[in-house]
């Protein structure tokens, strides 16, 4: 079992930036691939960026590419969600999960944080 707490969300302008942290408990923290997602009001959750045990495998949604930075610290059992250049559509409740395998597939993620919101202003 893990447990996941997200927290730095806030209201910023565009073109600012914010870290997002997920602190996590529970065991094997740092065999599970962990992932950020997103949702918008009335859209799906989707995919934002993932990050693998060791650190070495990381993806990205294309509209994140350049602007955001996965990170993680396996010994605070702590991954990080770093975005720059923020959007207003980069508006959303931000979650953090983990999962067993390397995948940007968010039915594949057994756990969940309960979300922290982010919100752009133009």
């Amino acid at each position: 079992q893990v447990q996941l707490v997200e927290s730095g969300g806030g209201l910023v302008q565009a073109g600012d930036s914010l870290r997002l942290s997920c602190a996590a408990s529970g065991r094997s923290f740092s065999s599970y691939t962990m992932g950020w997602f997103r949702q918008a009001p009335g859209k799906e959750r989707e995919f934002v960026a993932a990050i693998s045990w060791s650190g070495d495998n990381i993806h990205y949604v294309d509209s994140v590419k350049g602007r955001f930075t996965i990170s993680r610290d396996n010994a605070k059992n702590t991954v990080y969600l770093q975005m720059n250049s923020l959007k207003p559509e980069d508006t959303a409740v931000y979650y953090c999960a983990a999962a067993r395998v390397m995948t940007i597939r968010k039915e594949m993620y057994d756990y969940w944080g309960q979300g922290t919101q982010v919100t752009v202003s133009s």
